[in-house]
């Protein structure tokens, strides 16, 4: 076991690494944390989240996107959400395209890998954005999600669905989000 420091790297030093690296890295304060894969319930729910907001902007100045759209969060934090939209311009940093500076939504499939950085620190960096307005953490052991929306002071409010007839209204992106369609092929419906 090594007794030196994790490499540090600036933000500049990280765009150039990532946009050559073949797997996606996360960047935090100096730091570059490599994602890890998936699980197949984490694939499904991140496509069936992307297909729902995909079909619900058609014909509107929105646009989604699922996991390899990189965010700046902060001059010093760039994450890779499982979807993120926005609606309105995109803004992005640079003429590479590939670093969202505006988005409206991020959402989070929790894994068990993962969860407590999603909560916590990564929730933290994330209500800084200005232009946040909704963050969501899903599931994907049980049918269960998280919808945290800014209010109008600054606060953020928190509502919680658990059963797979409810649905979830994101205001900001008009758009609704029916648990049965999130969990789609993840959880099956319960006999009647």
């Amino acid at each position: 076991m090594s007794g030196q420091p994790p490499a540090r790297y600036s933000p500049q030093a990280y765009l150039e690494l990532e946009r050559q690296a073949e797997y996606k890295s996360e960047y935090v304060n100096g730091e570059i944390f490599a994602r890890s894969g998936a699980s197949e319930e984490h694939n499904l729910i991140v496509g069936n989240v992307f297909a729902a907001l995909h079909t619900q902007f058609r014909g509107r100045p929105c646009k989604v996107y699922a996991s390899d759209m990189r965010v700046k969060v902060s001059p010093t934090v760039y994450t890779y959400p499982d979807v993120v939209a926005v609606c309105g311009e995109a803004r992005l940093e640079d003429a590479q395209l590939d670093t969202l500076l505006n988005p409206t939504v991020l959402i989070a499939v929790l894994s068990s890998s993962t969860e407590a950085y999603d909560r916590g620190e990564k929730a933290e960096h994330y209500r800084r954005l200005p232009s946040l307005a909704e963050y969501l953490l899903i599931s994907q052991d049980k049918p269960h999600l998280e919808h945290y929306r800014r209010q109008a002071d600054g606060r953020w409010l928190l509502s919680e669905a658990g059963a797979l007839h409810e649905l979830i209204s994101l205001p900001a992106i008009d758009c609704t989000l029916r648990l049965a369609a999130v969990y789609d092929r993840v959880f099956a419906e319960p006999a009647a």
